[in-house]
């Protein structure tokens, strides 16, 4: 199992931030700003489903898992607590966060239901997270001339998500959830991901009053499709999980190793899932 130490990064999100704080980018500050729209609630319901996937487990085989989700637990709830903070400023600028209410309405459809459906979805929105973090940390493009507090928030959020990329997946397999589920939720939740990450971005220009302007979509063009952009660098690792020996384990985490052992100067360990 893998040891999740929970850190404690050291950044100031209460003071303001520009509204073009992707190097002057709309676009990529739109982009941005819509994927922590979706945080706060999201890992909250990720904390959920692998909590209750613990608990559902036979006792005699949680031993092996409890430092795991503990560890886990404990960066997702310093995730979602940054997160708030960062779109509390995002509500300051007069941006609407629509992405959380739609996420809260299909998800509520889940109440009462397999919490191995609850772990599936996880585990799928888990790779989602974990292939943006493999892209984040392999290339300064995405943050190019980004205010520095914001390119270390998403850095050091990138390479805890890489970390704790296995968590519910194996939850998942531990509580006998079946391929079939596994690759159909994955399917939905890409599907959902998507339209919800690029509504909400075009909402945020839309508010932001740059949607109109030529040079926003050249960026948005680049970004997502340009020489590489995020969908061609993202449709093989995407791929990746429809595969019948899929594990998150073997497909990257290095990189996000790698950034936490080089900038361990700025953060403070709270502690340690034993």
């Amino acid at each position: 199992m893998t040891d999740l130490p929970v850190r404690r990064l050291l950044v100031d999100l209460e003071t303001p931030f520009a509204r073009h704080w992707n190097g002057g980018d709309p676009f990529r500050s739109a982009f941005f700003n819509a994927l922590s729209m979706s945080f706060p609630f999201g890992e909250q319901f990720f904390i959920d489903s692998v909590r209750a996937g613990l608990q559902t487990l036979p006792e005699a085989q949680r031993a092996p898992f409890e430092a795991e989700v503990k560890g886990f637990i404990g960066q997702e709830a310093t995730h979602r607590r940054l997160h708030s903070l960062y779109n509390a400023q995002l509500e300051q600028q007069g941006l609407k966060n629509h992405w959380e209410p739609r996420s809260r309405r299909r998800l509520a459809r889940l109440d009462g239901k397999d919490v191995r459906l609850h772990l599936a979805v996880t585990a799928a929105a888990e790779h989602f997270t974990a292939i943006l973090a493999e892209y984040l940390l392999a290339r300064d493009e995405p943050l190019a001339g980004a205010d520095p507090r914001m390119a270390l928030l998403w850095r050091w959020h990138a390479s805890e998500e890489s970390e704790h990329r296995s968590t519910a997946f194996e939850l998942y397999r531990a509580l006998g959830g079946n391929e079939e589920w596994r690759l159909r939720i994955f399917r939905v939740v890409s599907f959902n991901f998507v339209c919800d990450a690029l509504r909400q971005t075009v909402n945020n220009l839309w508010h932001d009053g740059t949607w109109w302007r030529p040079s926003t979509w050249v960026s948005g063009w680049r970004v997502l499709f340009g020489r590489g952009g995020l969908v061609p660098q993202m449709y093989g690792p995407w791929r990746a999980y429809l595969q019948a020996d899929f594990h998150p384990a073997e497909h990257g985490g290095q990189a996000g190793l790698d950034w936490l052992r080089d900038n361990a100067d700025r953060f403070t360990l709270v502690g340690r899932a034993a």
